[in-house]
Order: structure tokens, then C-alpha cells, then sequence
């Protein structure tokens, strides 16, 4: 490894002062040059970067689009990792997106990286099952070292792959979330509002509107029983559930606002509400 390039020294925790990302602090702990370009699109930095006469680059969550003169600097390309089985789930959020939307199995691709938006030719690819409960971040915890396991791998049968081309025509799209893409909308089935609380786990979290504040729900499942009016409670085993589009929603895991995350059970309590209360009412 010839030099690694990260982001800028950022302001953080407590007191805002001046922090090293972590791919510098462990550069730096293994003795390895480090780069830390604004802006890679600056004229410079293609030549700056041939100085060091690297033979491929990995690219990793870098969080910039990089130019084709960058790309195209090391001797053989520039390879990324990304969560998800391309050309599914491309973009920033392809773990979010994945659960969001119900997905069963996702993994890891490699890929020769071109201008475009994880569009390049695929390297190699190694799937795995999504957890009926798993969550966003646990889902992003157990992929880490898989795509450390896939580009090693890469790597080490470079001269033996032949890259493929990706087909555009079943390409989905995994955009960074914003904080409104949280928001429940309690017609929709009981499973889609679940698997919101899995994606948005954990951030921006899955939120909704109640008669005692916002609430954002960090954990639910879903229940096959008859509904009333989409956010309405209901009584259910003993407890309150939440109707849906096509059954009830069971929290599990959830966090007033401004306040510690909490059981479902310990909120009805001090927010003292009813069967018949709506959630999501304007």
C-alpha cells in the first residue's frame, strides 16, 4: 500500500475540536502516507496522485464522485466495494434502501469504477440473507468484513477475472436518505412500515406524529389481525397496536422527542393514551 487518501479533519464531539476520520488515525498507526484532498475535481490532484505510482486503488464510502482523471491514475483502475448485488441498490444507501423496500438478500460487489454512478463492470460478488428483524445497523456491522473478505479476494485474482458488465436495464436506485424519508404513512401494509423502521435504524429513524408529540419508532412488528382506520390503536393481547393499510403494527423499540429511546409499553404509559387514539393524524 503505497498511500491512502481520506476525508478532511472534520470538528466533532463534545467542543467541536478538530478530529482525524478513522482511516487516518489507522493510515497513520500503520506507517502509511496519508492524503486528505477537499476536493479531488482540483486540476492537481491527478498528477499529485501519479507521484505515487500505485498500481490499483480501492475505493471505499469515500463520499465524493470521483473525476475519470483520478480514476483512471493508477496503472489498472480503480476498483469500488459496494453493499448491495449490483445493479441493484445503486447510490449512497444501498443497506437502507435494501431493507426499506423488503429485500430478502443483498452482499457485496466489487467493480472496475467508471464516471458513472456504480455503473462499472463487475468484478466479483457474494451474497448473503437479510434477517427478517435485522436492522440497518446491524446489517452495515456484518457487511464490513464480508467486503473486506470480497476485495482482498478481488485483489488477489485480478489477473485471473474478467469483469462483466452490469445490466442498466435492472438497475434500481439507493439515494442518500434525507430525514422526511422516515416519516410513516400508516396506509401502508404493516410490513412496508416495519421494514421502514428496520431501514431508518439508525438514522433518520421511521417517525410519526402522535396526540402526546412525535414519536420515532426504532423497532415493530407487524400482525395479521383486523385493522381500524390506518393509525388508529387498537387493543391487542393485552397491549395497544397501531393500525395499518393491511393489519397492526407492534412497536417494539421506540424514542420520544428530546427524549432516551424507551419500550412501547413505557411510552403508552406516560403518554397516557387509549384505544382510539390516532398516530399520524395532522
Amino acid at each position: 500500500m503505497v498511500a491512502v487518501v481520506t476525508q478532511p479533519d472534520r470538528p466533532a464531539h463534545r467542543g467541536q475540536r478538530l478530529t482525524a476520520p478513522p482511516v487516518k488515525q489507522a493510515a497513520l498507526a500503520a506507517g502509511l502516507p496519508v492524503l486528505q484532498p477537499a476536493r479531488l475535481r482540483d486540476p492537481a490532484w491527478p498528477e499529485r496522485l501519479a507521484g505515487f505510482g500505485a498500481e490499483v486503488a480501492v475505493v471505499v464510502a469515500f463520499g465524493q464522485i470521483l473525476p475519470k482523471t483520478v480514476l483512471d491514475v493508477p496503472a489498472r483502475g480503480s476498483i469500488n466495494i459496494h453493499a448491495s448485488l449490483l445493479p441493484k441498490y445503486r447510490g449512497a444507501a444501498p443497506i437502507q434502501w435494501s431493507i426499506i423496500r423488503g429485500e430478502t438478500e443483498t452482499g457485496i460487489t466489487t467493480f472496475m469504477m467508471d464516471p458513472g454512478m456504480d455503473t462499472g463492470d463487475i468484478l466479483l460478488m457474494r451474497s448473503t440473507p437479510i434477517g427478517a428483524d435485522e436492522t440497518a445497523a446491524e446489517l452495515f456491522v456484518r457487511l464490513a468484513p464480508l467486503g473486506a473478505e470480497v476485495i482482498v479476494e478481488t485483489l488477489a485474482r485480478l489477473d485471473s477475472l474478467t469483469p462483466r458488465p452490469q445490466d442498466h436495464a435492472a438497475a434500481t436506485l439507493a439515494p442518500r436518505l434525507k430525514k422526511t424519508d422516515g416519516a410513516i404513512d400508516w396506509t401502508r401494509s404493516a410490513r412496508d412500515i416495519v421494514n421502514l423502521a428496520r431501514g431508518c435504524n439508525a438514522w433518520p429513524g421511521a417517525t410519526s406524529s402522535t396526540p402526546a408529540g412525535s414519536l420515532t419508532i426504532w423497532r415493530a412488528c407487524a400482525i395479521a389481525a383486523p385493522a381500524a382506520a390506518p393509525g388508529t390503536l387498537v387493543r391487542h393481547e393485552g397491549t395497544l397496536a397501531v393500525s395499518s393499510g393491511d393489519g397492526l403494527v407492534l412497536p417494539r423499540d421506540v424514542q420520544p422527542e428530546n427524549r432516551k429511546p424507551m419500550s412501547w409499553d413505557d411510552w403508552l404509559r406516560g403518554a397516557r393514551l387509549s384505544d382510539g387514539a390516532r398516530l399520524g393524524a395532522p
